[in-house]
């Protein structure tokens, strides 16, 4: 895929935030039955981010597809919460390109620091402590910095659009 990857390189980043509402929840997915975030939900949400880091760098005709994930749910969200999801791009190995991500409760980096103690304003500048997802679980109120409501690992691959649909069309 010449000239299609070039400004892809480890170190970007993008966060999406979003507030659970009962469309969200394990309940409403049929994941559980409760009105909390759904697990599905938390993926969707970092897949977003990760597509939102490297989307403005892909040439026209390209994008990404998810082909494999790992995520640890750690703390249940309940109708209401306002869950900020950081995303960064660690890794990039031709097409294959690999990325960290954490999910916090808004306002859990309110103190600026990062359950790995780098800074980060939410925004997706500074660290998103994505690389060091075994740090900050815990049960502490949506104020406290190291409280994580989940972190993993999302790959996704290169793939022109068209060529990737037209394919998917054509197999049984």
């Amino acid at each position: 895929m010449p000239g299609g990857t070039p400004g892809l390189a480890a170190g970007l980043r993008a966060t999406v935030r979003a507030v659970v509402t009962g469309a969200d929840t394990a309940e409403a997915m049929g994941s559980g039955n409760l009105p909390v975030l759904a697990t599905p939900r938390l993926l969707a949400l970092a897949e977003a981010a990760t597509v939102a880091a490297v989307a403005p760098q892909l040439a026209d005709g390209l994008t990404t597809v998810g082909t494999a994930v790992s995520l640890e749910h750690r703390k249940a969200s309940p109708l209401g919460a306002e869950i900020v999801v950081e995303a960064e791009l660690t890794e990039v190995d031709g097409r294959r390109l690999v990325f960290g991500f954490i999910a916090r409760p808004a306002g859990a980096d309110a103190a600026g620091s990062d359950a790995d103690g780098t800074g980060a304003d939410g925004t997706g500048a500074g660290s998103t402590g994505a690389g060091s997802v075994g740090a900050g679980s815990g049960d502490a109120g949506s104020g406290d910095a190291g409280v994580v409501v989940g972190a993993g690992t999302v790959e996704r691959v290169v793939v022109d659009g068209a060529r990737f649909l037209a394919r998917a069309q054509s197999s049984p």
